[in-house]
Formats: C-alpha cells, structure tokens, sequence
C-alpha cells in the first residue's frame, strides 16, 4: 500500500481543504439528543500525550431546541475513493453511559441517491446501549454496513458484528483499519500492535448488481465521516440526565481525539481517488539508491543493506521532526513507531539518502 491521502491534524486550525463542518440538530435520524456546531471541532494538543489532534467536544449544554452539542465532520465533496486501506488513531472519551464516538463512511453518491441507497459502512462505533447493560462500555466495539433501495418502517439490509476487546479501549489512542477490495471489506484494530489479530468484521460484497444485494452498494468511492454523538437509539438514552458520561467531574464536557487519517491504495486498475495530491514532500523521488531497506512496509525490525554499514539512520515523521537515530548500524528497531510513513535519513561516508518508509 502506498499512501494517497491523509490528514495529521497538525497547526492550530481544521483544513478545510479535506473536511466540511456539519452544523444541524436533526438527531441523525437516530433520535441523538445533540446539536452539530462549528464551535466544537477544534485543533489542539491531547493534554496527556502532547499529540497535535482533531478535538470533537460533546457538552451537556441547551442549545436550539438540544440538551447537548457536539461535532461531525466529513469530507464529502473533497475526497472520497474506492478501495485500498483506511486507518485512524484515536483517543476516545469514557462512553461510559451516552456517548457514541464513531469513525464511518457513506457512498458519495448520498447527496443523489441518499440513504441507505449510497451504503454506509461504519469501521468504529462505541457506546452501544448492549454495552451498557453488560458494563463493558470501554471494550464493546461495533463494525457495521447498512444498504438497501430505500428506508422503510420494516428496515433496510444491513449486516453488524460485535466484539469485547480482551483490553480497555478508552485508556490511550487505538488504531482502527478497513481494508476493503472487489472481494470484501475487513475490520481491524490496532493492527501496529497486534498484526496477526483477526478482523472484528468481515463481510463479501461480491453479488450481482441488483436491488438490496450487497453486490451494488459497495463498489463506489466512499467519503470519511468523524462524530461524537450524543445518546439516540444506539444508545438506548433519549434523557440528557441519563447520560452519565457528562457530569460534573467532567464539567459536563468529553472530548475525541484523532491523531490522524490515512487512505492508501495499490495502484490497482480498479481503485479509484478522488481529491487533493499529497504535497511533494510526502512522494519518494524514485531515484537509483546505493541503500536498501527491506521489509517495507515493515511491523518491527529494518534492514538496512548498502555499500557499508552507515555511519546513522535518522528516523523523521512525515512532517519533518525527528523521532529516533542510530549510529554505525545496518538494522534498525521500529515496532515502537504508530502505522504511518516516516522519513529515513542514511548517512555513509559518501552517501547522503532519504528512503520513504512505512510503519504497519
């Protein structure tokens, strides 16, 4: 996989070149009891880390007509694509009772066809009111499709699977994968720490291309959706008093961050992207090197492999901060680094190279 789009959330401001603000109260069809505002999303540092974030802010607080307000964003209308690997690293807030931070994606022909008929697939949902009742709220992790021609009274198509995580996962910052082709769509968390971890959900979407069969809705570009919402159907809640995740300990506010999101892609005939080009500090300059490095992409150990051992190997992130070196070393230990591309500085007695190397 190479990468092809992606958002670090560095700066002090949301790129607008990647993300529209959603700014409505109408409850998501799901009964939420939040209004969207602008207000919410913010730019920041995550306190404990000092990771620069995307914040989404959800808030106990009465505003046009709403008990609470939060944040959702999406980048309909700026990128979207068909196929390849989707990751996000994020820090969740305590769900604990009310809360339903999610990491999903539409079709982007929603604003023609709407919903369900555009699909949506829904790589992180927590807070689920099953959750609740079994008090594994920090660990009860969703991962869903829903299609169909049109919404009726009766349902629609859809197909979720759930899964308690063996671990807490609103703790620290988790990374949660889609890897989606012709043939299915694969779910997966923290696959920089646990690559050999099976999916939380998998689904074939191959079929015909016919009315309600999975076959038609899930072979289009998608675009990426971020939101913290606010109680609902999912949740079981529909009291802002019963929401006991927004309390005074708290001052009645919980925050989601997201470090980043990645799309890549193969090259492959049959993907599609749609949106901005990565800035060319981000390509590789395919040149001929003297150096090696192998495996790459890589889970842990880097070989390096050239004319001599090299005098050091800087490890730089993708904007440019340097994170690791090593000196008068031919391999290097990078299972420690988040999924992501770094920069590789090598240094010889004669040679100065930059390699592109990707972290899985």
């Amino acid at each position: 996989y190479q990468l092809v789009w992606q958002d670090v959330f560095d700066g002090n401001k949301l790129n607008t070149n990647n993300w529209e603000i959603e700014i409505n109260g109408d409850g998501g069809g799901n009964n939420e009891l939040q209004y969207y505002k602008k207000e919410n999303i913010s730019i920041g540092k995550e306190p404990i880390s000092g990771e620069n974030c995307l914040i989404i802010t959800g808030k106990k607080e009465n505003f046009s007509g709403k008990t609470s307000t939060s944040g959702r964003l999406k980048t309909l209308g700026k990128m979207s694509f068909k196929y390849g690997k989707i990751e996000a690293r994020i820090k969740m807030p305590k769900t604990a009772n009310g809360l339903w931070p999610a990491f999903w994606m539409m079709g982007a022909d929603f604003p023609q066809v709407g919903w369900p008929k555009c699909g949506e697939i829904d790589i992180m949902e927590f807070g689920h009111v099953d959750g609740i009742s079994a008090g594994t709220q920090d660990r009860y992790l969703i991962g869903a499709c829903h299609w169909g021609e049109a919404w009726t009274p009766q349902g629609h198509p859809n197909y979720a699977t759930n899964t308690t995580v063996s671990y807490n996962v609103q703790d620290d910052f988790h990374t949660f994968t889609l890897i989606w082709d012709e043939n299915a769509m694969k779910m997966y968390i923290d696959m920089d720490r646990y690559p050999d971890n099976a999916p939380y959900f998998e689904m074939n979407i191959k079929g015909k291309d016919e009315a309600n069969n999975v076959g038609r809705y899930f072979h289009k570009p998608n675009f990426v959706l971020l939101n913290l919402a606010i109680g609902g159907n999912f949740t079981g809640i529909w009291d802002i008093n019963n929401v006991t995740a927004l309390n005074a300990s708290n001052n009645y506010e919980a925050k989601m961050y997201v470090d980043y999101v990645k799309v890549y892609q193969k090259g492959d005939a049959n993907e599609e992207y749609h949106g901005p080009e990565l800035s060319a500090s981000l390509k590789e300059t395919i040149l001929e090197k003297e150096y090696k490095i192998y495996p790459n992409p890589s889970f842990n150990k880097v070989k390096i492999e050239g004319p001599e051992v090299p005098l050091s190997i800087t490890v730089y992130t993708e904007s440019g901060k340097e994170i690791m070196k090593f000196e008068n070393i031919d391999e290097i230990d990078v299972s420690m680094l988040v999924t992501g591309n770094y920069l590789l500085n090598i240094v010889s007695s004669k040679i100065t190279e930059y390699h592109l190397l990707i972290k899985q």
